[in-house]
């Protein structure tokens, strides 16, 4: 096996070789870390590599195989941290020029388990200021390229974490998704992310406990690897107000028996509030032979998401008020445009705004609920468009249709945030330029098994992670 052979192994592949002594933890992050040294400046996925400490602990993990001594689920594996987490001893910027010299003395509760399992922190992928844009770039650190098109964006926020899965600069990237921020990625750069309901992978430290929006998550190459990082990272803990107990032995239960036959499947188009390319509507419709061929009942049908756009305004409006407005004072003329206007917007909210946004949302969570009594997966394309050029905030029209506010383009799949449903992009064929689509599966209430069990199902009857992005020039 060639460096670059391992580079692309898949993390499950990884924990057995670690753990049958065929390779070592220190042998991977060495050609890891090379790979970061040879691939990422063209792309720029990494803004923070941490190889000295990297390497450290990947001497450590190989001494303790060594000594025979027990190891977690994901022992020797290497992993990267989106830019937004905290990391004890690593500059944690967020993609602000407020942080950007902050060297945090600890870790967030999401890198304590992935330490906690025996993964190997690599560095810190690059990301929009505080993760306020679906396109990856930021005053301290430029802009991250898609790797199928180094001229075009490769989505955000977990821009820089797509990007590192898709190049072979590790097998498992942390992110978070607020209206679709794994998701996104995935879809524009080929790879799987899954957001999942609120509480599932607590969220600690945060000046918002309660706020169910963003969450973090995993992303990988193949939907096993985003099972194993889950069951890592998933469960309760007293500083969280919003986890909750969970099996997290069903991920990888689910992922080793897929099935969709007999399943009853909504192939939901734009869901009624968006447009989409046609050529992306074509590929992600074209997909939906693959669940009727694997025995599910397909039909074309979805939740009416009446108000989505107002409760998305309201509610995106409202959580960056209650984030960042105190840092408006001072660093209003450092920070990126379109986060100052959505902060300012969220200052002008009244209670009633707020009140209404709230039960227009109930509204449509008790649509959504009685549509899955009917129905047990949604799917979707994950983007209405395809990559777009990364100088490009986001796209001003979609087949002609103008685009009247940014957040038009990700209604996809911020209309799943906001009913807090599981939702997975998984790579499902390419456009005639040779770009990325992804395709969402949506599940019922915190069904996450169900969710990976149709994705993995999908995956094994239309496989994707051996395909890799042309080598940077």
């Amino acid at each position: 096996m060639t460096d670059t052979d391992l580079c692309f192994t898949p993390a499950t592949e990884l924990v057995s070789l670690i753990r049958r002594r065929k390779v070592s933890p220190l042998e991977v992050t060495r050609a890891v870390l090379a790979r970061i040294e040879r691939v990422n400046p063209p792309l720029n996925a990494y803004c923070t590599v941490a190889a000295e400490q990297a390497l450290e602990t990947a001497k450590r993990a190989t001494a303790a195989l060594k000594r025979r001594a027990r190891v977690g689920p994901l022992h020797g594996v290497p992993v990267s941290i989106k830019d937004l987490t905290l990391t004890k001893g690593i500059r944690t910027t967020e993609g602000s020029k407020i942080f950007e010299h902050r060297v945090p003395d600890q870790d967030a509760l999401v890198v304590e388990r992935l330490k906690a399992a025996g993964a190997i922190v690599l560095g810190k992928t690059n990301t929009p200021e505080f993760g306020a844009g679906a396109n990856t770039f930021n005053a301290v650190f430029g802009p991250t390229r898609n790797p199928w098109n180094p001229a075009l964006t490769c989505g955000g926020s977990t821009g820089g974490g797509a990007v590192a899965l898709a190049t072979g600069l590790g097998p498992l990237a942390q992110g978070s998704d607020l209206g679709g921020s794994l998701r996104i990625p995935a879809a524009f750069c080929g790879v799987v992310g899954f957001r999942t309901s609120p509480g599932l992978v607590p969220v600690w430290p945060t000046t918002v406990a309660w706020d169910p929006w963003s969450v973090p998550g995993p992303m990988a190459r193949t939907v096993a690897d985003t099972a194993l990082m889950l069951s890592a990272i998933a469960g309760p803990d007293p500083r969280a107000p919003l986890s909750y107990a969970v099996d997290t032995r069903a991920f990888g239960r689910a992922v080793r028996e897929p099935r969709i036959k007999g399943l009853s499947v909504a192939w939901g188009g734009g869901l009624g509030v968006t447009p989409v390319d046609d050529e992306v509507s074509k590929t992600c419709h074209g997909a939906m032979s693959v669940f009727r061929k694997l025995g599910a009942r397909v039909e074309e049908e979805h939740p009416d998401f009446g108000g989505l756009h107002e409760i998305v305004l309201v509610s995106r409006g409202a959580s960056m008020a209650a984030r960042h407005a105190e840092k408006l004072p001072k660093w209003r003329e450092v920070m990126q445009e379109n986060l100052v206007k959505n902060i300012e917007y969220g200052l002008t909210l009244t209670a009633a705004d707020i009140g209404r946004a709230e039960r227009l949302r109930t509204e449509l969570w008790h649509r959504v609920r009685e549509f899955f009594g009917r129905y047990d997966l949604l799917v979707t394309p994950t983007t209405a468009v395809p990559p777009f050029p990364v100088e490009v905030v986001y796209p001003k029209e979609i087949n002609g249709k103008p685009m009247t506010h940014y957040i038009e383009w990700v209604l996809l799949t911020y209309a799943v945030t906001v009913v807090g449903l599981p939702a997975i992009s998984v790579p499902c064929g390419f456009t005639r330029a040779g770009l990325p689509v992804g395709l969402q599966i949506v599940g019922r209430w915190r069904d996450e098994a169900g969710v990976l069990r149709a994705a993995a199902a999908f995956e094994a009857a239309a496989p994707w992670a051996h395909l890799r992005p042309p080598e940077p020039a």
